[in-house]
């Protein structure tokens, strides 16, 4: 089969501190969980009370708003508390936090099964925003909400996406082979509620065609027609543009009309198919633990609020002091100032790094080597940016498109902070 890709930078990567393909390990339930009401200006309206007891999967936070999801106690318990944080870029966060105590409803009992077959479309996103099933990716974006608005597509493409292109993608690698039918089903439930879906593509990256193979097979079970697409390795492939880049490349060569695409990962279309045939939230998520700090990195299934100090436990603990800890990929994920931080639906990875790995020297100065230029997917030139933003010499359009998908930032042998500087001016120019 032909392989896709975008046509310009990118680079291969490869972190050896990142966990192998191997299975999930169940982490233990946390005695004490953080469980996150959302950030400020899209959090849900609390609708328990310090004290209060609550039940595992029981709605203890409304959505309000746009980008606004449900919230829902992951472990059956009594709220101790009410607590705010605030992140590495100042953005203020709510929790409740609650404490471990009674019967599980769910844990280790066999689950109701729906048969969703009879449901429309309109049913089937109620109760997926009743569930507060989100993107599960760096934005939390309610998964009702990206049905809603693909309904406005006179033609629509589901793109399953599993191209892992970073080595910290490991846990959805697993994910897709714990729970391939889960995945598939998922794609189903939405396509469905998505009224307009031509046909599901499965993005796969050609390393792993067999995965790729086995979720074509699977998805013959279900009426909507489905194709297999192999793409390229080369990061960031992955991201949205890139990834559609290659699919018009694909849709170009096979004469096809694709229409828009709604581009959906495995651990949202699982989540999905839990909420739809089980009347499940979000309990738990697959999450890649390592990095040089990490003892025994791991993948590991995490109940959602349990704080990030205890994962980390659970794999040994630190070998040195971490020198930065960060939610996601080292290269564009979101660092962390606490471990007691919880694990929300959004983190797939958790690298703690020590200074070694942070950066192999200090910051010095630009040696006008052109390699940011080189590897930057859309063709922006990081190093003048950088440059002229320091300097205060630049306009607001010269920066547009920045993906932060930080290539400039591996390849750059000053370890300047060329990709960060960029996003925060666009973060500056957004709040202002």
């Amino acid at each position: 089969m032909k392989i896709y890709s975008f046509p310009r930078g990118g680079l291969p990567y490869d972190d050896p501190t990142a966990p192998g393909k191997t299975e999930a390990v169940n982490a233990y339930l946390p005695a004490l969980s953080v469980i996150s009401l959302g950030k400020k200006k899209k959090s849900a309206y609390p609708i328990v009370s310090v004290g209060e007891a609550v039940r595992e999967g029981m709605l203890i936070g409304r959505a309000q708003g746009a980008g606004s999801a449900n919230v829902h106690a992951t472990v059956p318990g009594r709220i101790l508390k009410k607590i705010s944080w605030t992140d590495r870029d100042g953005v203020e966060s709510d929790a409740y936090v609650i404490r471990m105590e009674g019967a599980f409803e769910r844990l280790g009992r066999k689950e109701e099964v729906l048969i969703w077959s009879s449901l429309n479309g309109y049913d089937l996103q109620r109760i997926i925003s009743d569930y507060g099933i989100t993107k599960m990716e760096n934005s939390e974006t309610p998964l009702s909400e990206m049905i809603s608005a693909s309904r406005l597509e006179e033609k629509l493409t589901l793109v399953v996406r599993c191209v892992f292109d970073d080595p910290w993608l490991v846990a959805d690698y697993a994910l897709c082979r714990d729970r391939l039918h889960a995945v598939i089903e998922g794609a189903a439930i939405v396509a469905k509620a998505c009224f307009k879906v031509l046909q599901i593509i499965f993005a796969v990256s050609h390393h792993e065609k067999d995965l790729g193979e086995l979720l074509l097979s699977e998805a013959k079970n279900f009426e909507t027609p489905a194709s297999l697409v192999l793409t390229g390795c080369r990061y960031p492939q992955r991201n949205n543009r890139e990834l559609e880049l290659a699919l018009r490349s694909y849709e170009k060569k096979e004469g096809l009309n694709l229409g828009s695409f709604l581009i959906l990962g495995p651990a949202v279309l699982a989540a999905a198919y839990d909420a739809i045939k089980h009347k499940k939230p979000i309990l738990d998520r697959y999450v890649a633990v390592g990095g040089s700090a990490v003892r025994r990195p791991q993948i590991m299934k995490v109940r959602i609020g349990t704080r990030i100090g205890e994962v980390i436990e659970q794999c040994g603990g630190f070998i040195d002091p971490p020198e930065k800890i960060v939610i996601g990929s080292p290269l564009s994920g979101r660092e962390v100032l606490y471990l007691d931080e919880p694990v929300g639906k959004s983190c797939y990875a958790i690298v703690a790094m020590t200074k070694s790995q942070v950066a192999v020297h200090g910051q010095q100065n630009c040696i006008n080597c052109g390699e940011c230029r080189a590897v930057c997917p859309v063709g922006l030139d990081p190093q003048i940016i950088y440059k002229r933003l320091r300097s205060a010499e630049i306009e607001n359009a010269e920066i547009t498109g920045c993906q932060g998908c930080g290539c400039c930032k591996i390849v750059c042998p000053s370890a300047l902070p060329l990709f960060e500087t960029i996003l925060e001016k666009d973060r500056e120019e957004v709040s202002a």
